[in-house]
């Protein structure tokens, strides 16, 4: 999308009196300082004070280099805009009382088609448990792991790329997004900065001299330091930057209050791309494991705060959901705990309050909910949006979705770390089972934990899970994850967009589904384990008892499903899960009870040989 700079120097160059602009487009005000700061990071804050159409906030900036402040706006609607600059500093004259004003208009209705992000930003249904953009439109979020992408391994080369790409060695960010993007593909996670890691002197997890633990960090397959212990995957920029400046004589610690501004550079046009590509990244600022040293030698509450606002100022102006840790896993020296997180990020939102423009906040998770790990509204004020994660991956997870759902008030929920395509990991096992890398069995395995998931209240999208979620580059020697451009051919990606399809079939009454599975008899086959996933029911329906989707896993039983209408009528249809066919619809009647039996499954037996879902709608009475 095309973005304005406004750029307000040292001689204050003269601005039009009206300057016209889209809304929900990036706005860049940028600023100098006149003074010199040892550490303009750490030192400085500078913010403008937004007003609009139904809107006054301060929408906090950035320091991007040298006397370079930057702050990022978007009007959230037509009309007259106004801005007035401030900072912690009030002495320096670059960055106070600078003011300015802009004129926003709306896109067309065929540029909002041809680029979904001109909707407007992600919020919560009027329900709260889905998503749609700021003009009420439906966004059902259809993504893909890349937690690495932001860095080297997924070059941005603004090379064209050919529409029938297919992913082989030397993929790059925009031709992987352009593939997921005809795959039907909304959305790709990454991690901001991983400041710590690097291939160096250093195995990929080990600790400094004092013994705190500076990194667990993914290996770098085929380098080992002293012919033994892998060393960390290097996670800079293209041009080698790395996210923070690194100590002398610290056993290669960060120093967490000094940040690189070149390297966020780089990530600036990933999420342009992105959002030029109608896309609504999920990013995270660190994985887990590089809080223990941050914790131990830096103020972490106000640090990490520091750090947090930083990448919501940086980003704050585009459409993405923002998580705000990427706590996979609570791992003791490899990680500080929950609490400790959830002090730090209370810290954050106590300062500097919510997004401005309203974007969706939660944080990827380890085996509990964030509702559990964090807690619910007074607990933890700055999620607005509930996530499960990396375990279990399998029947274990759904209760927890089931529990996000009931919460009042309500919130939409995701699960960020399902079941893993192509993952050799005992962490990425379903009842002792770990299939071959992108067999039928182990794409089955994603495909139940996508409906399963979203059947049991996720209803804000799903996430695939691929096992090159740290982007191994065709360069590098091949290890126990695949590499990139493999994993994205994995045919289980291709299941994701009739996934969205099937919710979406009804238009926007999905958004009214409730969780209903207990309404089905059987709900599980006998023997099914709550460790797998085959054998299980699920349903969601609407209150009014006129809508309803369903999904029967494998070996499932044909069911009896209560709770509808009584005497009434309705049509069921079969949905092929893997090839996003219809199959023709069946009536069906309730009883005076409102039960009714379920058809045969599509291949006539009460056993599914295969998974299946289903609609089921009330008939239209003729008049």
């Amino acid at each position: 999308m095309f973005r304005l700079t406004l750029v307000l120097g040292l001689c204050c160059a003269a601005l039009p009196a009206q300057t016209a602009i889209h809304t929900w487009e990036v706005q860049e005000i940028a600023l100098r300082s006149l003074r010199t700061y040892d550490n303009p990071y750490r030192d400085v804050e500078c913010w403008v004070e937004l007003k609009g159409p139904g809107f006054a906030k301060r929408v906090y900036g950035f320091w991007d280099g040298g006397e370079t402040f930057r702050v990022r706006v978007v009007a959230t609607a037509s009309g007259a805009w106004t801005w007035t600059s401030g900072s912690n500093q009030p002495s320096d004259t670059g960055l106070n009382r600078k003011s300015g004003t802009f004129t926003a208009r709306d896109w067309t209705e065929v540029e909002k088609q041809a680029n979904p992000n001109r909707r407007g930003f992600l919020r919560s249904t009027a329900n709260g448990h889905a998503l749609q953009y700021a003009d009420g439109t439906p966004f059902f979020l259809v993504g893909d792991t890349w937690l690495g992408g932001g860095t080297w391994r997924l070059p941005l080369t603004a090379v064209a790329v050919d529409p029938n790409y297919e992913p082989g060695p030397g993929v790059t960010f925009e031709a992987a997004v352009a593939y997921r993007k005809r795959q039907g593909f909304n959305s790709v996670s990454m991690i901001a900065a991983f400041p710590i890691w690097a291939s160096d002197p250093y195995p990929n997890t080990y600790a400094d001299r004092k013994g705190v633990y500076l990194r667990n960090a993914w290996e770098a397959f085929g380098m080992t330091v002293d012919g033994k212990s892998p060393t960390a995957k290097a996670m800079h920029d293209e041009q080698g930057y790395r996210s923070f400046e690194v100590l002398p004589n610290r056993d290669g610690l960060a120093d967490f209050d000094r940040i690189v501004p070149h390297y966020f550079q780089s990530l600036d046009r990933k999420m342009q791309h992105l959002s030029d590509q109608g896309f609504v990244p999920m990013l995270e600022t660190i994985r887990r494991d590089v809080a223990p040293p941050w914790k131990a030698y830096f103020n972490f509450n106000e640090s990490f705060s520091r750090f947090v606002q930083y990448m919501a100022s940086r980003y704050g102006a585009h459409n993405f959901v923002f998580s705000k840790v990427h706590f996979d896993i609570y791992l003791r020296n490899y990680s500080i705990t929950g609490a400790e997180f959830n002090e730090a990020l209370n810290y954050h939102y106590k300062k500097y309050g919510p997004m401005p423009f309203g974007q969706p906040v939660t944080a990827l998770i380890d085996h509990f909910p964030t509702a559990v790990t964090f807690g619910h509204t007074d607990q933890a004020p700055w999620i607005n949006m509930h996530a499960t994660g990396n375990k279990p991956r399998d029947h274990g997870i759904y209760a927890a979705i089931e529990a996000l759902f009931r919460l009042s008030p309500p919130y939409p929920a995701i699960d960020l770390e399902p079941y893993y395509t192509g993952w050799m990991h005992q962490n990425n096992v379903v009842a002792g089972e770990r299939p071959q890398p992108d067999t039928d069995r182990d794409n089955y395995f994603a495909r139940a934990q996508m409906y399963g998931c979203v059947l049991s209240g996720a209803l804000a999208g799903h996430v695939y899970g691929t096992a090159a979620y740290d982007i191994t580059v065709d360069t590098e020697p091949a290890g126990t994850r695949p590499y990139f451009w493999q994993a994205l051919r994995y045919r289980s990606a291709a299941y994701m967009e009739p996934l969205a399809r099937f919710v979406m079939s009804e238009g926007a009454k999905y958004r009214d589904l409730e969780p209903a599975s207990d309404s089905l008899s059987p709900r599980k086959a006998d023997g099914s384990r709550d460790a797998g996933l085959d054998g299980w029911n699920f349903m969601m329906r609407t209150r009014a008892r006129d809508f309803a989707l369903l999904y029967f896993e494998n070996q499932a039983r044909r069911a009896r499903a209560a709770g509808w209408n009584p005497n009434a009528e309705y049509t069921m249809s079969w949905f092929n899960t893997q090839t996003g066919d219809w199959e023709a619809g069946t009536t069906l009647h309730a009883d005076a009870q409102g039960a009714m039996q379920l058809p045969p499954f599509p291949d006539g037996k009460d056993v599914a040989g295969t998974d299946w879902a289903a609609r089921i709608t009330a008939r239209k009475v003729a008049n």
